[in-house]
C-alpha cells in the first residue's frame, strides 16, 4: 500500500498529491511515469511524476480529473492509501549538450513540463517556460515554473492573463527575437505537440515531445501504447514517452487516442450505483 501524504486542489479539475513511495523516489528521474491502481477492483492509470523527493521517499503527481479513474483518486484525502504504484517506468529524458532550452508546457501538460524545467535549470542550463492555458482560472504552478526557469512566459486563449496567444506564437516570437535555443520540449495536448513541432521546424530546432498514448502495462507487451516515429512502430511505455517531435505521426496518435472515448467516460453502477 502506498499512502497519501498530502493532497492539493490547484484548481476545479486538476489535483496535486504527494505519496509515500521511497524506492521509486530514490531512482525516479525527469520524463519518467508510474501506474497506479487504486484496489484490486481499479484499472492501472499511467501518470507522470512530477516531482519527488529523495530523502522524504515521496514522489509527486499531478493529475486532471477527467475520467472514471481519476475521479476515483480525486476523491482519496491525505492518510488514504493505494493499493499499487509502478515505477519509475520510461525512459528519462536525456538532455545532451545544451546551453540555452525552451519549455513549452500546455493545460496539465505544465504538471510533466515542470521537472524537465527544473533538472535543466539546476544543471546550469538558461531555460525559458512557455505555459499555455485557456484562461487565468485554471493556471496551475506558475510560482513553481518562475523559480526554475530564466525567463517565464504566461499565454493565455482569452487574454485574461499573461500574454494573449497560443504558446506556439510566443515561441515563434522568442525564436525570432534571437533567442537561439538548442533545443524545444514540448508537453501538452496533443495537438498542441504538434504544432510547436511546426513551428520549430522551419529553424531546425531540436524539439522533443513526451507523448501519451493508451497504455495498460507500462512493459511494452500489450502493445496500446504504440506510436509511430519516423516510419517505425515505437512503444511508449519502454521507447519513449520522449520522442523526436518532427518524425511523430501526430494525427495516428490523436485517432489512437480517441479509440475509447466513450468507454473513458464515468461508469454508474446500475446495481450499487457506485462510480468508476
Amino acid at each position: 500500500m502506498f499512502k497519501i501524504l498530502n493532497k492539493k486542489e490547484l484548481n476545479d479539475a486538476v489535483v496535486r498529491m504527494d505519496i509515500e513511495a521511497p524506492y521509486i523516489a530514490k531512482k525516479a528521474k525527469a520524463g519518467q511515469f508510474i501506474i497506479y491502481r487504486i484496489d484490486e477492483y481499479s484499472e492501472r492509470v499511467p501518470l507522470t511524476i512530477a516531482d519527488y523527493d529523495r530523502e522524504a521517499g515521496t514522489i509527486t503527481i499531478i493529475f486532471q480529473t477527467i475520467g472514471g479513474s481519476t475521479q476515483h483518486l480525486a476523491r482519496l484525502n491525505a492518510g488514504d492509501s493505494i493499493l499499487d504504484v509502478v515505477g519509475p517506468l520510461g525512459v528519462a529524458t536525456e538532455y545532451g549538450d545544451v546551453k540555452r532550452v525552451a519549455v513549452v508546457g500546455g493545460g496539465v501538460g505544465c504538471a510533466i513540463a515542470y521537472p524537465q524545467a527544473k533538472t535543466l535549470y539546476n544543471m546550469g542550463v538558461e531555460v525559458d517556460v512557455i505555459a499555455g492555458f485557456r484562461s487565468k482560472d485554471i493556471v496551475i504552478l506558475e510560482e513553481e515554473m518562475k523559480a526554475v526557469s530564466n525567463g517565464f512566459y504566461l499565454c493565455t486563449d482569452d487574454g485574461s492573463a499573461g500574454f494573449h496567444g497560443f504558446v506556439t506564437d510566443k515561441l515563434k516570437e522568442l525564436i525570432d527575437s534571437g533567442r537561439g535555443y538548442d533545443e524545444v520540449i514540448a508537453i501538452g495536448p496533443v495537438p498542441m505537440m504538434k504544432f510547436v513541432c511546426k513551428t520549430t521546424e522551419p529553424y531546425g530546432i531540436k524539439t522533443i515531445v513526451s507523448l501519451n498514448p493508451i497504455m495498460v502495462d507500462g512493459t511494452g507487451m500489450c502493445g496500446g501504447c504504440r506510436v509511430t516515429v519516423d516510419g517505425k512502430i515505437r512503444y511508449a511505455c519502454v521507447e519513449g514517452p520522449d520522442f523526436d517531435g518532427h518524425k511523430v505521426d501526430f494525427d495516428e496518435l490523436m485517432r489512437r487516442n480517441a479509440t475509447y472515448k466513450n468507454q473513458e467516460k464515468t461508469h454508474v453502477c446500475r446495481l450499487t450505483g457506485g462510480v468508476r
